[in-house]
């Protein structure tokens, strides 16, 4: 059965970093191309980066040179680098397949950066 964990969002500072974690089970992160999805609140969710199965990456422009996507398949895991935070990235954040995302969705994690 397929699992997405997301974990490691918490409160920070404007200019502060924080390491998004999504743990998956059930299928092989290697395998497919994946993605970390923001939705920040009364918005809908939006794709921010996206790793593809060549490992190309691919960042929506608000977080280019911000954000790094990664993944260790070692440990079927999926990483958000999130350096020089700002207000405008706080939502919940959300790991799925990208572009063409699982039906099923994990809890999130929520980061909300203060200015």
């Amino acid at each position: 059965q397929l699992q997405l964990v997301e974990s490691g969002g918490g409160l920070v500072q404007a200019g502060g970093s924080l390491r998004l974690s999504c743990a998956a089970s059930g299928f092989a992160v290697s395998f497919y191309p994946m993605g970390w999805y923001r939705q920040a609140p009364g918005k809908q969710r939006e794709l921010v980066a996206r790793i593809a199965s060549t490992n190309i990456r691919i960042y929506e422009e608000s977080v280019k040179g911000r954000f790094t996507i990664s993944r260790d398949s070692a440990k079927n895991t999926v990483y958000l680098q999130m350096n020089s935070l700002q207000p405008e990235d706080t939502g919940v954040y959300y790991c799925n397949r990208a572009p063409n995302y699982f039906d099923s969705w994990g809890q999130g994690t929520q980061v909300t950066v203060s200015s």
